[in-house]
């Protein structure tokens, strides 16, 4: 069956709905913003007021944190829910808009449990596993299990209905700018974070994670009262999720009515119970062409985020920066990310196509990691952090190109089900990524007595898996894609496949 008889996922054929304005991509992406202030509050925040603040050893903190990206997987099953059973009438506004009350929701039970397990952790004089402990460290875990859940539907579902609301012309410039949007949620999550924790210090008290006491210069020992935390955090806690609740029916309201192409693009659309899970994975692996962009993905992002567990401790040891410029280290990398999102977009995609933008990406992430190896045998802080701004826009000109091209390569039919894929890869990789980087670093130090080499060995790996995940884009075929997939709706939609 030729491909032009299929009246699917074509980007081209003709639609009668509105394009989107560039107005109405900043709308959108208002929910990205939302997303990178539950990023900060979850993974910066409450991290650090655990372990520092409460005494909660890091292990326990960043075990229950993590998760949340365990559940990734669940992100297929709800990206196939929603191209199959339609909430308020639609298949994506309607998750998001249930996945976001019920994330803002979880967040602030956590909060109230890490105050119960802080108590718990006073009350013992340091951290030892009770009855009381066991059991409200795995409510914890527990929140942070739907809470994952809950994040993985909206997210999910929203990428989703990007994918339905915009055109092969236009979707590059609606990637770069809600990814912005996320970015900049993220600063500003960083800042308000920052303050909040500032003025939670009391005449220079810091709380002490390692004997679970407050020490002060005279090194007289005072627990600060968790009562005086509370009351800031709490309504951090609760101000911030309602305003990420705001901004997601704010992005979305109204969104899918207008612009949504799915139902004049997906000839299941109107056949709910012809789209079952089992059909929906049939047409994903239809094509090997998914394998290939699958494994793309995984090596692209394991590459890029390699460094996020090493970049500031590199920082330190190297170049003995204090903690307060290893943390702006960060800063560097944010705005470099930000400015190479935002213009990519609409700058380069158009110009070299997405399959060709992240090619170069990759290529320039690479030429980065040499860079910052390089910088730390000359000990300059400032090259260092040129470096660093450099890898943020080479990291933003790659996420865009990938994001772009991972939208396209995305069936009308089964949306939901390959954008729950493609975040089960980035989440995965992600997870592994930040273990990786650890080991590679304590390995290296095995193996080096200079902390230069040992970094770069972290940082070295990092460029070969981009030339790697370049070789397997090379592979990448869109229009094979296309073919396979469209094929495989056509015979799930005639029921033949068998199994």
């Amino acid at each position: 069956m030729a491909t032009s008889d299929l009246n699917v996922s074509s980007p081209e054929q003709p639609i009668s709905s509105p394009q989107v304005k560039l107005l109405t991509m900043f709308r959108l992406g208002l929910f990205q913003m939302g997303l990178g202030l539950m990023s900060i509050l979850t993974l910066g925040v409450l991290n650090r007021v655990m372990i520092s603040e409460l005494g909660i050893p890091a292990t326990v903190a960043a075990g229950t944190l993590a998760l949340h990206q365990f559940v990734a997987p669940a992100r297929v099953w709800f990206g196939q829910m929603s191209d199959a059973k339609p909430i308020f009438g639609l298949h994506r506004s309607g998750y998001v808009w249930i996945g976001t009350a019920l994330f803002s929701v979880a967040v602030f039970l956590a909060v109230q449990l890490m105050w119960q397990l802080g108590k718990a952790v006073r009350e013992a004089g340091s951290w030892i596993w009770t009855p009381e402990t066991v059991i409200l460290t795995g409510l914890l875990g527990l929140i942070f299990i739907l809470y994952g859940l809950a994040l993985s539907s909206s997210s999910t579902l929203f990428a989703a209905l990007l994918v339905d609301v915009s055109e092969e012309e236009n979707r590059s410039k609606l990637v770069g700018t809600t990814w912005s949007m996320l970015m900049v949620g993220i600063v500003i999550g960083g800042v308000s974070g920052g303050i909040l924790l500032e003025s939670l210090q009391q005449d220079g008290v810091i709380w002490s994670a390692n004997v679970g006491s407050l020490l002060l210069s005279n090194e007289k020992v005072i627990p600060t009262p968790i009562e005086a935390l509370q009351g800031g955090i709490n309504r951090l806690f609760l101000l911030i999720p309602l305003v990420v609740l705001g901004l997601a029916f704010l992005a979305t309201w109204g969104i899918e009515k207008k612009y949504s192409r799915y139902k004049s693009r997906s000839r299941v659309a109107e056949r709910e119970d012809k789209v079952t899970l089992k059909g929906a994975i049939q047409v994903l692996t239809a094509s090997r062409q998914t394998g290939l962009f699958f494994s793309f993905l995984m090596m692209m992002t394991v590459s890029l985020f390699m460094q996020e567990a090493v970049l500031e401790p590199y920082g330190g040891e190297v170049f003995d920066l204090p903690i307060s410029q290893t943390a702006q280290l960060n800063a560097f990398w944010g705005l470099g990310t930000l400015i190479g999102v935002s213009s990519t977009g609409f700058l380069v995609v158009p110009r070299l196509g997405k399959q060709n933008t992240a090619r170069l990406g990759c290529l320039l992430v690479a030429a980065t990691f040499i860079l910052i190896i390089l910088a730390g045998f000359t000990q300059q802080a400032m090259i260092l952090k040129s470096a660093v701004f450099l890898f943020g826009l080479a990291a933003g000109l790659t996420t865009t190109g990938a994001i772009s091209l991972m939208l396209g390569l995305t069936a009308a039919e089964t949306a939901g089900t390959f954008i729950g894929a493609w975040g089960l890869a980035q989440a995965l990789s992600r997870a592994f990524a930040t273990i990786a980087g650890g080991v590679v670093l304590d390995v290296g130090k095995a193996l080096f007595t200079a902390p230069v080499l040992a970094y770069g060995l972290v940082f070295g790996l990092q460029a070969l898996g981009m030339i790697g995940a370049i070789a397997l884009l090379n592979r990448v075929n869109v229009s094979e894609f296309r073919t396979s997939t469209n094929q495989a709706v056509s015979t799930v939609m005639e029921g033949d496949l068998d199994g």
